[in-house]
């Protein structure tokens, strides 16, 4: 139940950041602004202030802002969004991806003040606290995973018959490790308060990416920075996610597409929800890595140039500015149609793939 609720409030934060960036943008330019909605419908219940309705809906996976004229109708009243130039319509679209961006940025500003646990690299070593080496990664069919081994785990111990260490470094991990190849030892690692032994044997030849436990590992630590450095640091780190999001979209896209293959670690509404449950009981600083990296994955899903996407409505006013007229409101429409309805369509596959995997 609490991992519904926190999954509902970030869900709502998100949301009603990138709508904002869409309502508050077509209001400025003079447009009639008539829902603002929280879900998509059927309708649950709805507050007229103003000439806009805010509403809430019974379907919680999204928001939209309903402005008027926007499928084209009544280009001659100078409130509709078809009547506007295709710059301030350009605008209003990529409001709602910026405001994503820009919340992301603030989070992490938050996050950088207070102090985010990172990879220690170069000269943030000497003002990390609480130095860990933790797990980033567990392969699949891997010792670690057969031993229950998991991501965030703290590498606390190895132990060896009478041999012990207590690492302090990766390569001692490594070495250890290299040292009992073929050989059962045992990692005791801290998990949620507690620790946990673990039993595995190392692998003499590990398949090719992978070492002889099949994990990678960081040695991390929590870092803070004035509020002045962590405001220019949120927006850096914003960034690096929005590109590493965008790469990783490609490949989303390219094996969906090209090789016809869905990535096995892709999640949907349930998995999303399930994951922000784990990073608000990791602490409150996770959480708010967590949201940022949501917020940033909203934004650049959000702009790719696809049907039923603000990028693929983006394409659309670019098409207009290239052809000098509007592209045909029916076909239009029938595109993002069956655009829409490839994305309902894959997120239920997803979600039904989460379900299979939790239960």
């Amino acid at each position: 139940m609490l991992t519904a609720i926190i999954f509902i409030i970030v869900l709502g934060v998100l949301v009603l950041a990138h709508e904002f960036g869409h309502f508050y943008v077509a209001k400025k330019a003079g447009m009639r602004v008539d829902e603002f909605g929280f879900g998509f419908p059927p309708r649950i219940f709805g507050i007229k202030k103003g000439e806009t309705i805010y509403s809430l809906n019974w379907i919680p996976f999204g928001g939209f802002v309903k402005i008027y004229g926007e499928d084209g109708q009544d280009e001659e009243n100078h409130r509709s969004f078809a009547s506007k130039s295709a710059g301030a319509r350009a605008k209003v679209i990529v409001a709602g991806v910026l405001m994503n961006f820009l919340l992301a940025a603030v989070l992490l500003g938050l996050g950088n003040f207070l102090g985010l646990r990172i990879g220690l690299i170069g000269d943030e070593d000497f003002a990390a606290r609480d130095v860990k080496i933790q797990v980033i990664q567990v392969s699949a069919d891997s010792p670690a995973q057969a031993a229950g081994l998991k991501a965030l785990d703290e590498i606390k111990r190895l132990k060896k018959d009478s041999e012990v260490v207590l690492p302090k470094q990766v390569e001692e991990v490594q070495d250890f490790v290299k040292k009992h190849s073929g050989e059962e030892i045992i990692l005791t690692v801290s998990r949620n308060g507690g620790e946990v032994d673990l039993r595995m044997v190392p692998r003499l030849n590990p398949p090719p990416g992978q070492g002889a436990i099949g994990v990678n590992l960081a040695r991390t630590g929590v870092v803070s920075y004035s509020w002045y450095e962590s405001i220019w640091r949120g927006v850096r780190d914003a960034g690096v996610m929005a590109v590493n999001i965008a790469f990783a979209l490609g490949a989303f896209f390219k094996n969906l597409f090209v090789d016809s293959r869905l990535i096995g670690d892709v999640s949907g509404p349930i998995g999303i929800a399930v994951l922000t449950g784990q990073a608000a009981g990791l602490g409150f600083n996770y959480l708010l890595q967590f949201v940022a990296l949501l917020s940033i994955n909203l934004a650049v899903l959000n702009i790719i140039p696809f049907p039923a996407l603000d990028g693929g409505r983006l394409l659309f006013i670019g098409l207009e500015k290239l052809k000098g007229s509007p592209v045909s409101k029916k076909v239009e429409g029938f595109v993002n149609a069956a655009g829409f309805a490839f994305l309902l369509a894959l997120m239920i596959w997803i979600t039904v793939k989460d379900v299979r995997v939790l239960f």
